[in-house]
């Protein structure tokens, strides 16, 4: 059974930072294209940060140009998001997603983790 597990969410003061992490099972990372998309209470899901399976290639959503990065270490089988500069309008659930390709799209991942809750407040 493929598993991606979330971690390093928590509340945060605007302008701090934060590190998720998803640690994958069942699941082979260096394999797939990864993803990280958030959700804030009454929006839908949106694709933040995406990674080709080598790591040589990432896109993000403008909003968090500049301010996020993502990464993997393939050889722990892990996926990460440094978040910089946080805002409140960054607070949502995030999940991390494998999938085959390289996209911000939910529809396109095959796999999917439970999420971590991050809140900025003012």
């Amino acid at each position: 059974e493929v598993q991606l597990v979330e971690s390093g969410g928590g509340l945060v003061q605007a302008g701090g930072s934060l590190r998720l992490s998803c640690a994958a099972s069942g699941f082979t990372c260096g394999d797939n294209a990864m993803g990280w998309f958030r959700q804030a209470p009454g929006k839908e899901r949106e694709g933040v940060a995406t990674i080709n399976w080598s790591g040589s290639n990432t896109y993000y959503t403008d909003s968090v140009k500049g301010r996020f990065t993502i990464s993997r270490d393939n050889a722990k089988n892990t996926l990460y998001l440094q978040m910089n500069s946080l805002k409140p309008e960054d607070t949502a659930v995030y999940y991390c997603a494998g999938g085959k390709f390289m996209v911000l799209t939910t529809r396109e991942y095959d796999y999917w983790g439970q999420g971590t809750q991050v809140t900025v407040s003012s």
